[in-house]
């Protein structure tokens, strides 16, 4: 019990020192790499909790794809922090209106947990006996909740259709291979027969032999 005590408070500090360092630093890699050490740490209290389905997703999902492709693109793009700058000054106020609702958010959770603390355990469903988290929220969500699971995967498969047509954009005079083309390509449209005259060329715009 000590040792996870020790290991709740090593997490959540480096969490939350990280997160600040999020915020804080200007370099906007190094604003990513203190991102992914925070997603990292999350993960550690998420299996000290028993969620390790939640932690294989932060480390897998965020670490792994969203960070990483979000760490490429700063150092891809020519980004303008000075701009950057700018907005963040002038946005502050609503960045601080927001902060101080998602703070009194959780004061009000955290109120709520201490005056009702049996309250999450009526709510949650039942786990069986010898069935770990991971396998548990598989059987909820592939049959009884696995219409809501189709559902929402049919949606984020529209939305990824749509935002590539909606950023697809063709240069003129680029060649690209067409695979139908290919294949319904025939004599008639391989091969063309022209009829050269004597002594001229069968190049077309090529000066005639003399």
């Amino acid at each position: 019990m000590a040792l996870t005590a020790i290991f709740f408070y090593l997490f959540a500090t480096l969490a939350l020192a990280s997160g600040a360092m999020v915020i804080v630093a200007k370099n906007p890699v190094h604003a990513v790499l203190f991102l992914i050490l925070t997603f990292f740490n999350a993960a550690g209290l998420f299996i000290l909790l028993g969620a390790e389905f939640l932690a294989m997703l932060l480390i897998i999902v965020y670490v792994g794809a969203v960070a990483v492709l979000f760490l490429f693109v700063v150092m891809m793009l020519d980004v303008d922090f000075a701009e950057l700058r700018a907005g963040f000054i002038k946005n502050a106020p609503v960045g601080l209106l927001v902060g101080g609702v998602v703070l009194a958010e959780l004061v009000l959770l955290v109120v709520a947990r201490v005056a009702a603390p049996a309250t999450p355990a009526t709510i949650a469903a039942p786990i069986p006996q010898g069935t770990t988290n991971t396998e548990a929220l598989g059987q909820i969500l592939y049959t009884k909740y696995v219409y809501f699971f189709q559902g929402a995967g049919l949606v984020l498969l529209v939305a990824m259709v749509g935002a590539i047509v909606l950023t697809l954009r063709h240069k003129e005079g680029v060649k690209r291979q067409s695979i139908a083309d290919q294949v319904a390509r025939g004599p008639a449209t391989a091969v063309k027969m022209v009829k050269v005259a004597s002594g001229a060329s069968a190049i077309p715009d090529a000066p005639a032999k003399r």
